[in-house]
Formats: C-alpha cells, sequence, structure tokens
C-alpha cells in the first residue's frame, strides 16, 4: 500500500551509499542542522526585535517575517534534506549560499531585494530537483506529491512580494503555506509512522499493523487540497472551517488505527504519533477559530509549533540515526523533544487566553530549546555516520 514511497526512500538510500564513496554529500547533513539552528535561534531573536529589545531593522521586527521565515526559511530547509539526497558539492554550495543569502533580510533591509531573489531561486531550485523524482508514481495518491512540494515552492515564493507590494494578501498567503504544509505533513507522517509501526508490530507482537489506510489517505489530501483553495473563495472561511473540522476528525481516526498504546515502549514511535495529533488539534481548533473562539493566528500555531516542530525534529532524528546504521528507538531525545514542543504549543496558544508576555517568551524558550537539543543530537548522528561509513 506504501510501495512507492518505501521504494524511493530505499532508491535514495541505497544510491546515497553508492555516492559516498566518491564523496557526494547528503542533503540531510546540511539542511537538518542549518534547519534545526535557524529555528531555534529566529524565534527568540524575532521577539526581542519585536519588542524593540534588539536593534535590528530587518523583517525579525514583523510579525509577517517572523511568520514567513518558519514557514518558508525552516520548513523549506527540511524538505530539502529529507528529500534531495546525494547531491554534487557544487550543487549543494548552491543551495546552501541561495538559502544563507536567503536570509539576510532577517536582519537587514538594506539586503532584501538580493535576500529576495536569492530566497525565490532556492525555492525554484528545490521544486526542480525534487518534483520530477515522483513522475514514475503509479497510483494517484503517491502523484500528489510532487505537485505538492511545487504548490510549496510556489507560495514560498508568491509570500516574498509582500515584502515589496504593499496591499499582497500577506496574511492569506502565509495561511496557504501553512495548511499546505498540513497536507505535506499528513501525508508524510503517515508514510513514516506506517511502515515503522508495521515492522514493529511483526517483530514484536507477531501481527500487522493498520498500514497505510489508503481510504482514509485519499479522503484526508481531498479535504485538506480543497481547504487552502476555497479560502479564496467567497464564505471560503466557513467552508474551510468545516473541511478542517473534518480533516481533523479523519486525522485522529488514522492515528487511533496506528494504536499508539501498542507502541509504548517505543518513544520514536510515540513522537510522530504527538506531531499526528497536533495536526487534529490544530484543525480542530482553526475550525474553532473560525467560529469566533479564539483568533485564527493563534489557532495556526497548533500546527506550526505542535504539529510541525514535533514532526520534523522526529523525521530528521529517525534518518539521521538510520543514516548511522544505529536504530531510531536509541535515540533518547524523542521524548524531552515531544515535551518541549506540547509545552511551547500550549504555551503560545495561551497567550490567547491571557497568557501575555510571560506566555510567549515561555514558549519561545521551549521551542528554541528543543531545536537546540535536536542539533546537538544531529551532530552526533552525523558524526557516527562518518565514522561507521
Amino acid at each position: 500500500m506504501f510501495n512507492f514511497f518505501t521504494a524511493y526512500r530505499q532508491w535514495a538510500e541505497r544510491h546515497a551509499d553508492a555516492s559516498a564513496g566518491r564523496g557526494r554529500p547528503q542533503a540531510w547533513q546540511m539542511f537538518f542542522p542549518l534547519a534545526a539552528l535557524h529555528a531555534a535561534l529566529v524565534l527568540p531573536l524575532s521577539l526581542l526585535a519585536m519588542f524593540g529589545w534588539l536593534p535590528l531593522s530587518g523583517l525579525l521586527a514583523t510579525p509577517a517575517g517572523h511568520a514567513r521565515e518558519l514557514l518558508f526559511g525552516f520548513a523549506l530547509a527540511v524538505v530539502a534534506g529529507y528529500l534531495l539526497g546525494p547531491l554534487s558539492r557544487e550543487r549543494m554550495a548552491i543551495l546552501v549560499t541561495l538559502w544563507l543569502a536567503g536570509r539576510l533580510a532577517l536582519v537587514s533591509g538594506v539586503w532584501l531585494f538580493a535576500s529576495s531573489v536569492a530566497d525565490a531561486a532556492f525555492a525554484a531550485l528545490v521544486a526542480w530537483l525534487v518534483i520530477p523524482r515522483f513522475f514514475a508514481a503509479k497510483k494517484w495518491r503517491n502523484k500528489v506529491l510532487g505537485p505538492l512540494i511545487g504548490m510549496i515552492c510556489l507560495v514560498a515564493v508568491a509570500s516574498l512580494g509582500a515584502r515589496h507590494q504593499g496591499g499582497w494578501p500577506a496574511f492569506a498567503l502565509l495561511e496557504q503555506g501553512v495548511f499546505w504544509l498540513a497536507l505535506l505533513m499528513t501525508f508524510m507522517g503517515g508514510r513514516l509512522i506506517a511502515p515503522a509501526v508495521n515492522g514493529y508490530f511483526k517483530r514484536h507482537r507477531n501481527k500487522s499493523g493498520a498500514g497505510v489506510q489508503p481510504r482514509l489517505e485519499a479522503a484526508l489530501i481531498v479535504l485538506l487540497g480543497a481547504l487552502p483553495l476555497v479560502l479564496w473563495l467567497p464564505l471560503g472561511r466557513t467552508v474551510a472551517a468545516l473541511l478542517a473540522l473534518v480533516a481533523g476528525v479523519l486525522v485522529a481516526y488514522r492515528l487511533w488505527g496506528f494504536e499508539p498504546w501498542q507502541c509504548r515502549r517505543r518513544a520514536d514511535l510515540l513522537a510522530p504519533m504527538a506531531g499526528y495529533a497536533w495536526l487534529a488539534a490544530g484543525l480542530w481548533l482553526y475550525g474553532a477559530a473560525v467560529m469566533g473562539v479564539l483568533p485564527v493566528s493563534t489557532a495556526l500555531h497548533a500546527i506550526t509549533v505542535g504539529a510541525l516542530g514535533t514532526l520534523s525534529s522526529a523525521v530528521m532524528l529517525r534518518q539521521a540515526a538510520s543514516r548511522a546504521k544505529a536504530r531510531p528507538e536509541d535515540e533518547p531525545a524523542f521524548v524531552p523533544l515531544a515535551l518541549l514542543f506540547a509545552a511551547a504549543a500550549v504555551l503560545r496558544l495561551a497567550v490567547a487566553f491571557g497568557g501575555g508576555q510571560a506566555a510567549l517568551w515561555s514558549a519561545a524558550l521551549c521551542w528554541s530549546a528543543a531545536w537546540l537539543l535536536v542539533a546537538w543530537r544531529l551532530v552526533h548522528w552525523i558524526a557516527a555516520a562518518r565514522v561507521g561509513r
């Protein structure tokens, strides 16, 4: 049921092993640590700049700049690290240079235009390198990933226009980015959890897991694929809220099918499941926000902080441990990371209910501590992978 995605990952790993002897660097070894350090630093620096405690003239001092960085600076680096595989040194140097140059606008408005061009070029190059790899898919569910990556990269480029053109729908484009990333996390999270749980059940419980649950996956692709599109229609936000509520139920039902209670000894499985649970919570909160219970921007933090933080860190560490020829369950950071991201998400949501600056700063500290922990563990696994090569 997940043959295409599994085959793609196996091909990438075989190709990586074959390329290691020729000195071709792995995308994850570059972009995972960069993304982790970026996430750890940008949030507290952004808060310092927004409150006027740090004299920065760049986009860090604006809520839109802060949001775009976490969506398309951090998340797109994670996507690049996970999907690009081994690259030539020249191509890797170009990608890393473009990504770093795209961050210059954060600290100085002087570099705004050059930074925007570099950021757009990075997104376009990632799309150009990744999308063709999924053309060979036979099932329509597997074909979705290519256009989905393309849409995320397209929104990343389009959102740059808000820096230069007054009146651009900055929040609308960022909201689009959140929901396209939610679909990506739903798809790839399920494709990560399902085979891992299945393998664990077969080895230790002599039974098969629920697998990918293709009908549920198809329904989620349709619902979450339609959600950002209907936002542009009249009464679109109300329709989007209904789609989000239904999708949240299906995400929770799919998670129930993975039987997390049977995996309580495997933190490496429970961590991505926790991220999947945050996806469901974020979709429900978005529906509630449209009904006026809380601000929409606050509700979206359940997806961007809880789901994106927990799922992306789990993906990073599982892949890093596997590439070091270790077992993912040997990684000790999964439980503290899940707790730190949960605390960050809850505290950020509490801001809307009177938590004030104390809750905001506490959320930022939990988020940054989590990503510093991820960066430290990535350095450990990268060193282990090089020793075991």
